[in-house]
């Protein structure tokens, strides 16, 4: 019996975490690494529906699956930042 039939949703991944090259400080605390979890449609719908330009969106959506505040985000090395890109890219396939 698929998930649907049954009334249980699919297990999902909880998170996937990232070990930064470079990793920063926000309020004090040392972030290394950082674990992005699954976006559900409404994170999509959040982010898509907050101002700003499409990088800012994507900034807050990446900030909201991390858990940071995006000032954090903000701080990442932009190697770092592409890393996060990919994992979110690749929830979507």
């Amino acid at each position: 019996m698929n998930a649907v039939m049954n009334n249980k949703a699919p297990p999902m991944n909880t998170a996937e975490r990232i070990k930064l090259n470079f990793p920063i400080e926000h309020d004090g605390v040392p972030i290394a690494d950082i674990a992005l979890r699954r976006p559900t449609v409404g994170d999509h719908l959040a982010a898509q529906k907050s101002a700003g330009t499409d990088a800012e969106r994507e900034i807050r959506l990446i900030a909201n699956l991390a858990e940071l505040p995006p000032a954090a985000i903000h701080q990442l090395d932009m190697k770092d930042y592409a890393q996060l890109q990919k994992v979110l890219g690749g929830f979507l396939q």
